[in-house]
């Protein structure tokens, strides 16, 4: 249910990912995605595990929890005061309880409602054209 980016054009995607404080790891089991985790650097020595996910089909296989440790070992690397993320309802249910057990805690707790496409998830129009 990530579709906040997908009216973005392709300029606005450029302009996100060249950002210095900007990483994506991408997790691959042989030549297939497998999942995936972005990283945000912020001020005060903070980093954000912005996104994490895995592919559907790779779920209940254990891969979660040693992607996220990956995700926490490299966000680590650029952050010397907090790592930090958001979750929410919508995320998968095995979610909170991996962030939990990694060593997270709860910090806020809030209510929000969106409106989420009834229609499935599709690319930006054009993302398949060669630019």
């Amino acid at each position: 249910m990530w579709y906040m980016r997908l009216p973005w054009k392709w300029q606005q995607w450029q302009d996100y990912v060249v950002r210095k404080s900007i990483e994506t790891w991408v997790a691959y089991q042989g030549a297939t995605p497998i999942g995936y985790f972005e990283l945000e650097k912020q001020p005060r020595g903070n980093t954000e595990i912005a996104y994490f996910g895995l592919v559907p089909e790779f779920v209940g296989q254990g891969l979660g929890r040693l992607l996220l440790q990956d995700a926490i070992n490299k966000a680590w690397d650029t952050a010397d005061n907090r790592i930090w993320l958001h979750t929410c309802t919508l995320d998968h249910a095995n979610a909170l309880p991996n962030y939990l057990n990694r060593g997270f805690k709860v910090f806020k707790e809030e209510d929000f409602e969106d409106m989420i496409p009834a229609e499935p998830l599709q690319p930006w129009e054009g993302a398949a054209k060669p630019t």
